[in-house]
């Protein structure tokens, strides 16, 4: 793993093709699950083939983002593997209707091919996923199931998503050419990698740490580390294809060690272009076809897997992030008084989902902590929550300070 740049080595990133440079660079932002959660400075530090590894001509940090920015991969089609580890309890299948129930934000239904609610499934678990693009207005996302499929089509004005299982159809269309609303959360290495580099500043070291094979393409390793203590967040990896400048791989790790919290990464990936076939689609016979109300747009702050607040609370109104980078802190104010507020599904869930957090107590009076490996939310007895990629230590001292 690549050490640290020092203070002189940060400031002649700065310096070095401060608009071309910094202006790509700020179209990206760190995914560590809190709004404005986001950091990177530009280390120099080139690439050094190791052992084994492709011998790639040397580059910087900051040329390769760069390329990351300019890259423009039209066409392609792949595979892609993504597993998440958050250590979220076993709830017996119950927090698979929980986390769909937050998905659905924009749409408004119970459709079981709705995109917002199915590809929330991939906060848990290992997934197949086959991807194809033909360009802006055309793409495909088939998530692969054990005898069944499920797939979101986006082709010209239309987006249809069909899950095989239910036989169910969720349509809306878009707005016009280019203009595909994002309804459904990040899935592929560059989705991740897009929200990963959106924004630079000093809590965060990113260097080149050498070479790689991603499904049989040399790639090089862009390594995004917090300078802050306090986060829970340990590193992010992502392998930068070193022809097209395309994302093959991302991976987070928590300070904690242990396996990735997210790994997404091509098994298989090809740039030719898709057969036109591939983005069709016609309702099948019988199935229930769900249609989206005219109008019905995703927010811009939609739930998003990897990147977003738990259980979409980018949505929330009244929305404050104390902080900066890493150690950002969310909060909103439930209006729930008194403790946990009671479900909606399956009758009161208050004393259940109590039973899995943990006490705590501050200037802020007394609540519960509720843990993964990556985020902490604290929820108090007067209804406020805290919520970010921090240590329970560093959650309870960031509601204390807000208060």
């Amino acid at each position: 793993m690549a050490p640290y740049e020092s203070d002189d080595a940060v400031g002649a990133a700065r310096d070095e093709n401060p608009r071309s440079g910094r202006r790509k660079a700020a179209r990206y932002a760190v995914p560590v699950a809190v709004v404005g959660v986001a950091a990177a400075t530009i280390g120099l530090v080139p690439a050094l083939a190791n052992s084994g590894d492709p011998d790639l001509p040397k580059i910087t940090a900051q040329q390769l983002i760069e390329k990351i920015a300019k890259s423009d991969v039209q066409q392609l089609s792949g595979t892609v593997k993504v597993s998440t580890d958050l250590g979220l309890p076993d709830l017996g299948g119950l927090e698979d209707g929980l986390l769909s129930g937050a998905g659905r934000g924009g749409s408004g239904d119970d459709s079981a091919a709705d995109p917002q609610a199915k590809l929330t499934e991939l906060v848990s678990g290992t997934h197949t996923l086959r991807v194809a693009a033909d360009g802006p207005d055309r793409q495909k996302l088939s998530l692969l199931e054990r005898g069944a499929e499920y797939s979101l089509i986006h082709d010209g004005k239309d987006v249809w998503g069909y899950d095989s299982k239910s036989n169910q159809v969720h349509h809306s269309t878009v707005a016009g050419p280019g203009k595909h609303r994002r309804a459904e959360p990040p899935a592929t290495p560059k989705d991740f990698a897009d929200e990963a580099l959106k924004a630079v500043d000093d809590t965060t070291s990113v260097t080149v740490d050498g070479t790689a094979q991603v499904a049989g393409r040399d790639a090089y390793k862009l390594l995004i580390q917090p300078r802050q203590s306090g986060t829970t967040v340990g590193a992010i990896s992502i392998a930068v294809d070193a022809k097209t400048g395309l994302p093959l791989k991302f991976t987070l790790t928590p300070k904690s060690g242990g396996a990735a919290v997210l790994d997404a990464g091509f098994t298989q990936v090809s740039f030719a272009q898709p057969a036109a076939s591939t983005f069709d689609f016609t309702p099948p016979k019988g199935a229930k076809v769900t249609e989206e109300k005219d109008g019905a747009e995703a927010p811009e702050h939609a739930p998003r897997h990897g990147a977003g607040l738990p259980g979409g609370l980018e949505g929330r109104d009244g929305l404050k992030v104390l902080g900066k980078g890493w150690t950002s802190v969310a909060t909103f104010d439930t209006g729930a008084k008194g403790g946990l507020p009671t479900g909606s599904r399956g009758g009161d869930l208050g004393g259940f989902v109590g039973s899995l957090g943990e006490k705590a107590s501050g200037k802020f009076g007394k609540g519960m902590v509720f843990s993964t490996r990556l985020v902490n939310a604290l929820i108090t007895d007067d209804g406020k929550v805290y919520a970010g990629a921090v240590t329970k230590e560093a959650l309870v001292k960031a509601a204390d300070a807000g208060k």
